[in-house]
């Protein structure tokens, strides 16, 4: 359980830590960093049900900071008089680095899909 991607990837660094393996955060966050290509949020909104609010991308370390890209986010419009939250997906401009992988598995993604401020259908 987390809040943001963020604070997924410091939770698992302390669950990794609470192992009893003796290893460096350095270490911690490098396997973290090579394991885990991208990190799903899903969140419980006031209306009671779960909904993915962000998607964002491990592109690996910067120093000791593992470094992360949102690439789509949930965008809250409003809501209805029985409290049902609104909104859409938006993207957020960034064309994740996994693009190459997964043409070279044969599988296209249309860029449009990445154009900044852009509602996913």
């Amino acid at each position: 359980h987390a809040n943001t991607p963020r604070d997924a990837i410091s939770r698992l660094e302390q669950m990794l830590g609470m192992t009893g393996m003796p290893m460096t955060v350095q270490s911690i966050r490098s396997q973290i960093a090579s394991a885990i290509d991208i990190i799903v949020q899903l969140t419980r909104l006031s209306d009671g049900k779960r909904k993915v609010t962000s998607v964002a991308e491990v592109t690996g370390m910067e120093g000791d900071v593992i470094q992360m890209q949102e690439i789509f986010r949930f965008v809250r419009t409003g809501m209805e008089a029985d409290g049902k939250i609104l909104g859409h997906y938006e993207a957020t401009g960034i064309r994740p680095r996994f693009l190459e992988d997964l043409r070279a598995m044969g599988i296209e993604f249309p860029g449009k899909y990445f154009e900044p401020g852009r509602p996913q259908e």
